[in-house]
């Protein structure tokens, strides 16, 4: 193998091992970022709530693609594993915090779903010597639906779009609180040993 070909397949191997924990870390660092534009006039400029927006749906774009790249690649880590949900959180959970701080969005929704987000996070940190406990399918879509209302709530909407993204929002605390649940029980069995 030439020096450049091999220089290219360091290269590719690296890239692989590190892009998908890149770009959960850039979501990460992506969360003051939103929060700021989210925040800034009061969040009453229409200006400022597009680029929140902007910088919501850029997060959740590399959301979709760290975990995408990480299994196709193998490259799943116990780092992503981990970061990959509290990033997702950080970006909800900021969100909801400051809507709520502009009366854009009711306390109890937020506190419901910040509430079930720290039980579960704590669950996995309790539990993190006998196993990392992954995403499930139910709390995949959960992210999904919180994403999708959060990101109608950063919209300037009025009107009928305005009731969708309470809609939207009331299936995604349902949701938040029905898969709590899935995490708890697998918590509770490696917690016990049986899992």
């Amino acid at each position: 193998m030439s020096p450049k070909a091999g220089a290219g397949f360091e290269w590719r191997t690296a890239h692989r091992l590190h892009l998908p924990n890149a770009l959960t870390v850039l979501r990460i660092v992506a969360v003051p970022l939103f929060v700021w534009f989210l925040a800034h006039d009061g969040g009453a400029s229409t200006g400022w709530r597009l680029a929140a927006f902007a910088t919501f749906l850029a997060a959740i774009i590399t959301d979709r693609y760290d975990g995408q790249l990480a299994r196709r690649w193998d490259r799943v880590t116990d780092f992503g594993k981990i970061a990959d949900p509290i990033a997702d959180k950080a970006l909800i959970g900021a969100g909801l915090v400051v809507l709520s701080l502009q009366d854009d969005l009711t306390w109890w929704a937020t506190v419901l779903i910040l509430a079930r987000e720290v039980l579960v996070t704590v669950a996995r940190f309790l539990v993190i010597r006998r196993g990392v406990i992954p995403a499930g399918r139910g709390g995949k879509v959960k992210t999904v639906v919180q994403s999708v209302a959060l990101g109608l709530y950063v919209l300037p909407l009025g009107g009928a779009l305005h009731t969708l993204a309470q809609a939207v929002m009331a299936v995604a605390v349902v949701l938040t609180l029905v898969t709590a649940r899935e995490y708890l029980v697998v918590a509770w069995r490696l917690a016990r040993g049986t899992a």
